[in-house]
């Protein structure tokens, strides 16, 4: 396991601009994420010191390459999970390593996809769930499917071996894209992969099965749902961070209610502009540099 002082992720403007602040400070920092939606071929034209029209695609690449220059490591790396580690710092599992945090900004945006099921909100917390960390407990030695197509599925459902052995996935009629370590572990541990999709949940008191659009029914006492990939509502369940509907509550320096966490940009829930964003990545990294000092510094003498 990889140990990093300072791990961000997300690299939108929110990320990037955390980033520059804490390489320029000296702090060891990794940005992880890949292409952000602001990255795209669309014209940009109310941001501060560009009286030209600059596309969003031009303007993260010049914040990436700026962060470089002051040491940040930057990696197209999707992170799957984030979890408390035993002796303080986080553990973060993404789809090719894992790491050790002293420090973690979230900058990843709200995005969460939702299967398209007739009655799913009927049966949130009654037998479809959000967070195997949170709610595996209560599934123990059942019947459980995850609904996901990609490697956050696939973590998703190795994760709820901890809890029963009875795990599949469907990729609710995607086409599969996982990748082929994790389709090699899935094998290994006999979880099976079908590319049905489920078109209405089924139970009185509680899920007790999915009924697939071709007419078939499969029993389930739970389903899982991680479609896409992991979002920051996602890390937030799992770490127990304090949410404001889909937002992470944060104070006036972007700290969350867990020491040594932060967050930054849409995430947030404030004015969605670049602009704000980036001055939220950089209040952020603010906070975060002086948490990772005195942490980091007591414990190894490092930053």
């Amino acid at each position: 396991m990889r140990k990093v002082s300072l791990l961000i992720i997300g690299q939108g403007p929110a990320g990037l601009s955390a980033a520059i602040y804490s390489a320029r400070a000296g702090v060891q920092t990794l940005v992880l994420g890949c292409a952000s939606k602001v990255a795209g071929d669309y014209d940009i034209d109310n941001y501060f010191g560009f009286p030209e029209t600059i596309s969003g695609r031009e303007l993260i690449g010049r914040g990436m390459r700026q962060a470089q220059r002051f040491g940040a490591e930057v990696r197209c790396e999707r992170v799957l999970s984030i979890h408390q580690a035993e002796h303080g710092g986080y553990h973060v599992h993404t789809e090719q390593e894992e790491y050790e945090a002293c420090a973690v900004i979230l900058a990843t945006g709200v995005a969460r996809m939702r299967p398209c099921i007739d009655n799913l909100q009927d049966y949130e917390g009654r037998g479809v769930s959000y967070c195997v960390s949170c709610e595996g407990f209560f599934y123990r030695n059942k019947k459980v499917m995850v609904l996901g197509e990609g490697n956050f599925a696939a973590n998703q459902a190795l994760e709820l071996l901890h809890y029963t052995q009875d795990v599949r996935i469907c990729t609710q009629g995607k086409p599969m894209d996982i990748a082929a370590a994790f389709q090699d572990r899935l094998r290994q541990a006999g979880i099976g992969i079908q590319e049905k999709k489920v078109k209405t949940l089924l139970g009185a008191d509680g899920l007790d099965a999915v009924l697939y659009a071709d007419g078939t029914q499969e029993a389930v006492d739970g389903v899982f749902i991680a479609m896409g990939q992991a979002s920051t509502a996602d890390f937030a369940a799992s770490l127990g961070l304090v949410m404001r509907k889909q937002f992470v509550e944060v104070d006036a320096q972007q700290r969350t209610n867990l020491p040594g966490i932060f967050a930054a940009g849409d995430c947030v829930g404030r004015f969605l502009q670049i602009s704000v964003a980036v001055g939220e990545g950089a209040l952020a990294a603010k906070a975060a540099i002086e948490h990772v000092k005195k942490q980091c510094l007591k414990e190894n003498g490092t930053a």
